[in-house]
């Protein structure tokens, strides 16, 4: 009688596994299939009105050199290593990084086009731990003489790889925030 309770509750364990792992890899295939029909593009756009004047604004955010002052991602690592080429503030102008932290990684940042006193638009590309090209354009608006709107946009084309990894760990919600934090950094930096 022992044996055969045992070969029962075995049979009835190895149901339950099995019904289990059918769930689950249904909810892989359903997550896979869902990342198909993802948009092939991300766009993230965060703003903040900020207590300065448009063109002290402009001529503060259009020098790359000063996002060591309020880039999230640039403060993560204090330490990294850092390259320029060319004339801040002007199209063509590269700043390179390079970290062993894995937040921080390595890549290059280009701004490729400066509208005066309006917009800067930059070309980033990340070499490690991923590799990718995103786009940025860090806009202002005056809101009243004394106060400027900064508008901060990221965009860039999503690979099924990109696409899995933005729906698994909602990378929009995540890049949202570290813009905010940015551009309340720049505000606390800019209104001193």
């Amino acid at each position: 009688m022992n044996g055969k309770i045992t070969i029962e509750s075995n049979s009835h364990h190895k149901s339950k596994i099995m019904n289990a792992l059918i769930v689950i890899l249904i909810l892989i295939a359903v997550i896979l299939i869902l990342a198909l029909f993802l948009d092939n593009e991300y766009l993230i756009q965060r703003d903040i009105v900020i207590n300065r004047p448009k063109p002290e604004v402009f001529r503060y955010v259009s020098l790359l050199k000063n996002s060591d002052y309020y880039n999230k991602w640039v403060m993560t690592d204090p330490g990294m290593k850092k390259e320029y080429e060319g004339t801040d503030g002007t199209k063509g102008f590269v700043y390179r990084w390079e970290s062993e932290n894995k937040q921080v990684g390595k890549g290059e940042q280009e701004i490729i086009n400066v509208t005066e006193g309006e917009r800067v638009d930059y070309e980033i590309r990340f070499i490690k731990p991923f590799s990718g090209t995103s786009y940025s354009t860090i806009q202002m608006e005056s809101v009243s003489p004394s106060q400027t709107k900064v508008i901060w946009t990221f965009k860039g084309a999503r690979t099924y790889t990109m696409k899995l990894m933005h729906m698994l760990l909602n990378i929009k919600k995540m890049l949202g925030r570290d813009l905010a934090t940015c551009l309340t950094n720049l505000k606390t930096q800019l209104e001193k």
